[in-house]
């Protein structure tokens, strides 16, 4: 009841699907454009601050954060980072605009992992606990470290990723 109360009332003007869960002390914001497919979990004290479009079958664990790179100007000649425009004010027209990450379908990110706005981390990726991801993030790849970088491939037998993309209806299916 209580992830129906915030999908419809406190997020309204987002466009989550069904089968969203949320953890406690969970804040979802974005300037313009938050969309969450279906089946999608956010653990407790994690923060969406940009705007995203998410998969289907995505988790994060507790304590992620998805937040932008230009969230104030900070390089407005005579005005102290803390008194800037930042990028929630309406007047705000300095860089990070119109930047979107994008988190494909059936995603893992590990626990007090933070991404940047404006990567795409590809299906079927798992982000590691802990990192911090500033690039893209390439389909079925396992991510990890400050800065995230790849560890190694999700599946170890392509034969196994092969089946997994068919059996999913993956749009990789035959390009990996």
């Amino acid at each position: 009841m209580r992830d129906l109360l915030l999908r419809k009332v406190l997020y309204r003007r987002y466009d989550i699907a069904e089968g969203f869960h949320a953890g406690l002390r969970v804040r979802i914001w974005g300037r313009q454009k938050v969309v969450i497919g279906r089946n999608f979990y956010i653990g407790r004290d994690s923060f969406i601050e940009a705007d995203v479009v998410i998969g289907n079958n995505v988790m994060f664990g507790n304590r992620v954060a998805i937040i932008g790179r230009y969230d104030h100007h900070y390089q407005k000649p005579g005005v102290p980072i803390r008194l800037a425009e930042q990028i929630r004010d309406p007047a705000y027209n300095w860089k990070g605009l119109g930047m979107v990450t994008v988190i494909e379908d059936d995603v893992w990110i590990g626990y007090g992992s933070t991404v940047l706005c404006g990567v795409n981390i590809g299906e079927g990726s798992i982000i590691g606990a802990g990192s911090l991801v500033t690039k893209d993030v390439e389909p079925y790849s396992i991510y990890a470290g400050v800065p995230a970088r790849k560890v190694r491939s999700r599946f170890d037998d392509p034969l196994d990723l092969q089946t997994h993309l068919k059996l999913v209806q993956s749009k990789y299916y035959g390009k990996l």
